[in-house]
């Protein structure tokens, strides 16, 4: 497999996303708690972060599976809405709603930029496969802990439904065990398959 020559990950990149990480997070435990954290694309601003720093081909690629299709289907839903008012996929009707705090919403605005951010780490770091296993893993985690541990009312990884509503199709456990398959299946696989071809190839 080709990768691209190992260059070092510039340091204003990695001073400016801790920044970030640093008003980002405090922001996020005021507003909504800290069991927002467990999030897919809430915790991948900390694994991106922890990949940054210690130039790891393994955390970025992971984050790069992580965020790759889910920010371009979040950026098409919201885009979209945001012209004519309409959610072709869901999952961003929040941006729009008078009830969620401004602040909630402006911070959301990052599932536009961790894409780039892991797509700049691979370009320069090379891509590792090991990170679809590794990354399905932590999925699964996350959703079991989320499903466990958190507030049903928040929906969080959407363990209770798909696009913030409540499913009744199955038994609450089946029904989070067909989403941790789904999961890496419908949005990591892809990435992962797309990724090493424009490596190979």
């Amino acid at each position: 497999m080709k990768y691209p020559e190992r260059r070092r990950l510039p340091l204003w990149l990695k001073l400016a996303f801790t920044l970030w990480i640093l008003f980002w997070a405090p922001a996020v435990a005021i507003q909504v708690g800290v069991q927002n954290y467990l999030w897919m694309c809430n915790l991948a601003n900390f694994l991106l972060l922890l990949g940054l720093w210690s130039e790891s081909r393994l955390l970025v690629s992971m984050q790069w599976l992580a965020t790759a299709l889910v920010g371009s289907l979040w950026a098409l839903d919201a885009g979209t809405a945001w012209i004519s008012g309409w959610h072709p996929i869901g999952g961003t009707e929040y941006m729009f709603d008078a009830a969620t705090p401004l602040g909630v919403r402006l911070l959301s605005l990052y599932h536009l930029i961790l894409p780039l951010v892991a797509w700049v780490g691979i370009a320069r770091l090379g891509y590792q496969p090991r990170a679809l296993f590794w990354q399905t893993g932590v999925t699964w985690m996350a959703v079991l802990a989320a499903y466990l541990l958190t507030d049903p009312a928040r929906n969080v990884n959407w363990v209770q439904g798909p696009f913030g509503s409540v499913q009744t199709w199955f038994d609450p456990a089946v029904y989070v065990g067909v989403l941790m398959l789904v999961w890496p299946l419908l949005l990591y696989l892809p990435v992962h398959l797309l990724t090493t071809r424009k490596l190979t190839g």
